[in-house]
C-alpha cells in the first residue's frame, strides 16, 4: 500500500510546475553577489557594474503548446519570441537580445524553417530585439522551440512578484479571456476539417479571439504608460497561465490574498459573444484561460483616480490581511475561492 502511494505521489501529473520547481531547486542556493533574483520570479535579475541584467527562458513544445494543423509557423516564432518578451517587461525591464534553440525533425523542410524564423524576425523588429545565437539540433518527435530574452536597465525600477501591500489595488492591462476563446475557435474548426476537409469556414467574426491567440503581443506600453502616470507597480507578472494563477503567484509571494470583484473582470464584448456561442461563462474563460499577456500588478489606493480615468488599465480588487484567502466576489454577492485553475504544464486536464 504505502509503494503504491509512493509511486503516486512520484507521478509528475500529481504535482504542480511550481512545486515541482521547487522541489528539484530547493538545495540550490545564490553564492554570485551578482544573482539579485533566481528562481521564483517572471525572469532572474542579475547585477553587473550597476546595471541590472534580466534574463528569461521559455520552451514550447509541438503537441503540448502548440498544434500546427491551425498554427502558421510564422506565427509560432513570433509567438515564441513574445512570451518571453511578456516575462521580461513584467519585471518593468525592456527586452533587448534572444537567444533561439529548436529542435525539429526530418519532416520538416529547409522553407519551413525559413517560414518560422521569418516569424522571429518580425518580433525582433517591432520590438528592436537583436537576435544574437542559440542552437538547432535534431528531434525524434516534432518541433521544440526554446527562447531565452535578456533585458537591462540601469534607470528603471525592478518590480518583483512579492512586493504587494495590505490594501494595495489589484489592477489589470487590457481585457481577458480572447485568446482561450480564440484557441476554443481554432480547436472547434480542426475538428470540422478532419471530418470534411473541403470545408471553408468563415472565421471573420471571430478575427479578434483569434488574433489574440495566434499573435499576441506584449505590454511594452503598458510599462511605458505607467511610468508617464507616475504609478509605480509594488509587485507585477503578467498572465501567462490564466488571472487565477497569476493571482496565487502574487498572493504566495506576498504572503497575502486578494479579494476581485467578478464584475470589475475586463472582457470585451467580442469575447463575451463567442463565449455565449460555446456556452462557456465568461468569467470562466478570463480567470483561468491564459495566453492573455496582459499585465497584472498591484499599486497604492493613492493611484485609483488616475487608473479609473484611463482607458488600458482596469482596478480589479485588492489585497487582504490574509493568508490562503484569494477569492472572488460574484454579480451575485457570493465568494468564491480562487484556485490555480489555469494552464499547468504537468496538469494532464489541460
Amino acid at each position: 500500500m504505502n509503494d503504491k502511494s509512493n509511486k503516486e505521489e512520484d507521478n509528475l501529473s500529481n504535482i504542480s510546475e511550481v512545486d515541482l520547481i521547487k522541489r528539484i531547486t530547493k538545495t540550490f542556493k545564490k553564492t554570485k553577489k551578482s544573482t539579485i533574483i533566481d528562481i521564483g520570479d517572471d525572469a532572474a535579475l542579475l547585477n553587473f557594474d550597476k546595471t541590472n541584467i534580466a534574463i528569461s527562458q521559455d520552451i514550447l513544445v509541438e503537441g503540448i503548446h502548440f498544434d500546427l494543423s491551425y498554427v502558421p509557423l510564422k506565427h509560432l516564432g513570433y509567438k515564441s519570441v513574445v512570451v518571453n518578451i511578456s516575462d521580461i517587461i513584467s519585471m518593468n525591464v525592456k527586452p533587448s537580445h534572444i537567444l533561439v534553440s529548436i529542435a525539429v525533425s526530418n519532416r520538416f523542410k529547409i522553407n519551413a524553417l525559413e517560414e518560422l524564423y521569418e516569424g522571429i524576425k518580425l518580433a525582433c523588429l517591432n520590438y528592436n530585439i537583436d537576435l544574437i545565437g542559440g542552437d538547432t539540433t535534431s528531434s525524434n518527435k516534432g518541433l521544440v522551440i526554446s527562447v531565452t530574452c535578456i533585458g537591462n536597465t540601469k534607470n528603471r525600477k525592478i518590480i518583483e512578484r512579492n512586493g504587494a501591500k495590505i490594501n494595495d489595488l489589484l489592477v489589470v492591462s487590457g481585457d481577458l479571456g480572447a485568446a482561450y476563446m480564440g484557441l476554443q475557435v481554432l480547436e472547434r474548426e480542426k475538428k470540422v476539417f478532419e471530418v470534411n476537409p473541403n470545408s471553408q469556414p468563415d472565421l471573420s467574426q471571430y478575427t479578434y479571439c483569434i488574433q489574440k491567440q495566434l499573435k499576441p503581443e506584449p505590454r511594452i506600453d503598458i510599462i511605458d504608460y505607467l511610468e508617464e502616470l507616475k504609478i509605480i507597480p509594488s509587485s507585477m507578472i503578467d498572465i501567462s497561465d490564466g488571472l487565477s494563477t497569476e493571482i496565487n503567484h502574487l498572493s504566495r509571494s506576498s504572503g497575502l490574498s486578494f479579494h476581485i470583484n467578478e464584475d470589475l473582470i475586463p472582457v470585451s464584448e467580442i469575447t463575451k459573444k463567442v463565449c455565449e456561442e460555446f456556452k462557456i461563462d465568461y468569467s470562466t474563460a478570463s480567470l483561468n484561460g491564459g495566453e492573455d499577456y496582459e499585465l497584472l500588478f498591484t499599486t497604492s489606493k493613492r493611484n485609483l483616480k488616475k487608473i479609473k480615468q484611463s482607458q488600458f488599465l482596469s482596478v480589479i480588487g485588492t489585497c487582504v490581511n490574509n493568508k490562503n484567502d484569494n477569492c472572488m466576489i460574484t454579480s451575485l454577492g457570493q465568494k468564491i475561492n480562487i484556485n490555480s485553475s489555469g494552464w499547468d504544464s504537468f496538469n494532464d486536464n489541460n
